[in-house]
């Protein structure tokens, strides 16, 4: 396998749902918290990579063996295996690669923090299998923008600041119990500033089986979009955008972001246009990357405003 096929396979284009909440997370950190560990952080920007990369080779390897109609809408062109004809033994030994070296660079950074990141990350790597693969992969079930956004946007995010705050969140024994203590108002302040990643990471999902309805059906994938309709899934694209911008308001009057993250707010114009025009066409092929632009547009335009508060 040479590297463009590699690239292809695990869909490199796509990372930026998993590395910007790492990038926002670690502006947080620096925002409100002066603890900093340059090798946790090594640790986890590797660890998250490689599980990232490897649930979406798993992710093309379902799509490959589940695939009942592969003609007709460019399969042939969007499937990395298809595509550059790579053996099935090949994609697999990539895969365990890539989730081996995952899991032992998430132990390294276990016996460097504690229990907490082993039982979160061990969570997440599971729902990441279960995502793409199992008898019912939850990426072909209406409950997949939740499980990527929730745990994409909002896991990701708190693990990249616990790892360096270890006393956000405690879980110990003492004598026949198991205690768990934690700083609930800075975790809930962690969430609202994360929303526009969880919603954001939701849309791209969302859009994403928004243009594949028909090819979806087909393959006997049933998404949210087939559930609710095109119609109700359109007006779910459009207001979970608004959402993120409330949600930037609350955090600037809940002085989790600085009065600067006001200015995001100017970047709803270039989104209303993208939503327009994914309103007209819903195309994998012309519109779909409008979910992604508008998801870095959204929160790059907070990081900013981030570094311009930490400045200033």
């Amino acid at each position: 396998m040479d590297i463009n096929s590699f690239l292809k396979l695990v869909e490199i284009k796509t990372k930026a749902a998993s590395i910007t909440p790492f990038i926002l997370a670690n502006l947080y950190l620096f925002y409100h918290y002066e603890n900093f560990n340059l090798a946790n952080f090594s640790l986890f920007f590797l660890s998250l990579l490689a599980a990232d990369m490897g649930t979406t080779a798993v992710n093309n390897y379902q799509d490959f063996k589940r695939a009942q109609k592969k003609e007709g809408y460019n399969y042939e062109k969007h499937n990395a295996i298809v595509k550059y004809n790579l053996s099935e033994k090949t994609v697999k030994k990539t895969i365990l690669i890539l989730f081996s070296a995952a899991v032992i660079i998430g132990l390294i950074l276990f016996f460097r923090t504690d229990i907490v990141v082993l039982l979160i990350g061990a969570l997440s790597f599971l729902v990441g299998i279960l995502y793409t693969s199992g008898p019912v992969p939850i990426s072909r079930t209406p409950s997949g923008e939740i499980f990527s956004g929730f745990f994409m946007g909002f896991f990701i995010s708190f693990l990249a600041i616990y790892i360096h705050n270890l006393e956000l969140f405690n879980i110990f024994r003492e004598s026949s119990k198991i205690i768990i203590e934690m700083i609930y108002y800075d975790i809930i302040k962690i969430f609202i500033f994360t929303l526009p990643l969880i919603l954001g990471i939701s849309n791209i999902m969302l859009a994403n089986n928004i243009c594949d309805i028909e090819d979806d059906l087909a393959n006997d994938r049933y998404t949210l979009a087939i559930y609710i309709g095109k119609t109700k899934s359109l007006n779910l694209f459009k207001h979970l955008y608004y959402l993120s911008y409330l949600s930037i308001i609350i955090s600037v009057i809940l002085n989790i972001l600085p009065v600067y993250s006001l200015l995001a707010l100017l970047t709803y114009l270039i989104v209303e246009k993208n939503i327009n025009t994914f309103f007209k066409n819903q195309s994998k092929k012309e519109t779909f990357e409008l979910a992604v632009q508008n998801f870095l547009i959204i929160n790059y335009a907070t990081a900013l405003t981030l570094i311009i508060a930490l400045i200033f």
